[in-house]
């Protein structure tokens, strides 16, 4: 069983049957689960999207400047953060919020060892602002901090059951893989994460699991080592 684990929420995933925002019996009953994952002992990091209130990269297909609305999108994975502190905070669990820019009053600046030592002290770990840099995605932020943090997995929960051939949600004879290499990502062009967060997580034998977050018991049966959605490793 692991001991350390980072996972990835997307934003989208906080919508739950909504168009955009957050949608308040999803977010409660994902800080249930978080909540349950704490008290059993596994230290917690967490990098939750931002996609559910900004798309930068989609502003600037509009017309916007790329950096600026990636800035505006890392403010969305703020906000999105105090939404999850909050309700982890009503369900009795302590969680500290590091920002990857500087906010005063809402989240500490992020340092590795500062994570590190809150992970030690049993408070869940919420890193917003991604990168902190444009033109990096909330996937290599994630793959960034759980590396950093010397994660014993990396779960990345989404809307679908793990990695297919092609977005099942559109094409519902896509193949389904339960199991992949992180080369076979690449060659494939699979839409796993953007390409830096695969190679970061290859060149450092991080294994990530891709899995639906809306499965019950998805999450707590992944982090009890059970075969659920896809396993990529190197």
């Amino acid at each position: 069983m692991v001991k350390r684990i980072l996972l990835k929420l997307s934003g989208e995933a906080l919508m739950g049957e909504d168009a955009f925002g957050i949608n308040p019996d999803i977010i409660q009953r994902l800080a249930a689960d978080i909540a349950q994952i704490q008290r059993s002992g596994i230290q917690l990091g967490l990098v939750i999207g931002g996609g559910n209130i900004f798309r930068g990269a989609g502003l600037a297909g509009g017309g916007f400047d790329r950096v600026t609305g990636d800035q505006i999108g890392m403010l969305a994975t703020v906000m999105n953060a105090l939404a999850m502190q909050d309700h982890l905070r009503r369900q009795g669990i302590s969680s500290r919020l590091l920002s990857a820019v500087a906010i005063n009053g809402i989240g500490e600046p992020y340092q590795r060892d500062r994570a590190l030592q809150h992970l030690s002290a049993g408070h869940v770990m919420l890193f917003a602002a991604g990168t902190g840099n444009p033109l990096f995605t909330t996937d290599t932020a994630a793959s960034l901090r759980a590396i950093e943090i010397g994660a014993d997995l990396m779960i990345k929960a989404t809307r679908v059951n793990g990695v297919y051939s092609a977005d099942p949600l559109q094409n519902p004879d896509a193949t389904f893989y339960p199991q992949l290499s992180y080369q076979q990502v690449l060659d494939d062009r699979l839409a796993v994460m953007d390409a830096t967060a695969v190679i970061l997580c290859a060149e450092h034998q991080m294994p990530l699991r891709v899995l639906n977050i809306h499965t019950p018991e998805a999450l707590h049966r992944a982090i009890q080592g059970e075969p659920v959605g896809t396993l990529v490793t190197t």
